[in-house]
């Protein structure tokens, strides 16, 4: 399980873009959205380093 602060989350389609990028990394995964607090939660196999490049890549970068 992996949180990550995503600041730069800050409506419906960014947490959309968000799930969008997670899924295309692993299909598999599991998301929670915490929009009012920019966290979100992810139940995946893939390393968390692998996830935090994705997210940036996408232009949510973790903090």
């Amino acid at each position: 399980m992996h949180e990550f602060h995503l600041p730069d989350m800050t409506c419906g389609h960014c947490a959309s873009k968000v799930n969008v990028t997670l899924k295309l990394v692993d299909p598999a995964c599991e998301i929670q959205v915490d929009l009012p607090r920019r966290f979100i939660t992810v139940k995946s196999g893939e390393h968390r380093d692998v996830l935090v490049e994705a997210l940036a890549d996408a232009g949510y970068p973790t903090l």
